[in-house]
C-alpha cells in the first residue's frame, strides 16, 4: 500500500469537517478558506474545495452570501446553516468518539511494548 495515497484519503475524509469548523467561527469565502487549511497544514486546492462547497450547500448544510470587495469583483461567503450546525455538532460528537478510540488504541500499544516481559530462558543444571 501507499502511504501518501492512505494519507491522502485520511484528509479528504477530514476536509468536510475542517471546512464546517472553519465556517462555524466565521464567513469565509473559497480562498480565505483554502488558505486557513494551509495554515493549518492541510493543503486543499480550489478544484477540490469548490464542489466540496457545492455539495454541502446542496445538502443545505452551507448558505452563502454575495459581499463587495475592495480588490476586485463581489466576493460569495459561505456561511453554516442551522442545519449544518447541528450536522456539524453531530461531526463534533465522532470526532470525540474516534479520536478517543484511536488514543486508548494508541495507549495500548506502547502499554504493551513497555509491559512485554522478557523472555524467560531456562537454566539447566548438570545434576540429574
Amino acid at each position: 500500500m501507499n502511504i501518501d495515497n492512505a494519507k491522502s484519503q485520511m484528509r479528504k475524509g477530514m476536509l468536510e469537517y475542517c471546512i464546517m469548523l472553519l465556517l462555524r467561527r466565521q464567513s469565509s469565502y473559497a480562498a480565505d478558506i483554502i488558505q486557513k487549511l494551509k495554515e493549518a497544514k492541510l493543503i486543499v486546492v480550489e478544484g477540490t474545495l469548490y464542489p466540496l462547497l457545492t455539495r454541502l450547500k446542496n445538502d443545505k448544510l452551507l448558505s452563502y452570501e454575495w459581499r463587495e470587495s475592495t480588490q476586485g469583483p463581489p466576493r460569495k461567503y459561505y456561511v453554516l446553516t442551522e442545519t449544518g450546525e447541528l450536522f456539524l455538532a453531530e461531526l463534533d460528537k465522532a470526532w470525540s468518539e474516534l479520536t478517543h478510540t484511536v488514543n486508548v488504541l494508541t495507549q495500548q500499544q506502547k502499554s504493551d511494548i513497555i509491559t512485554i516481559p522478557p523472555i524467560q530462558t531456562t537454566k539447566t543444571t548438570g545434576t540429574r
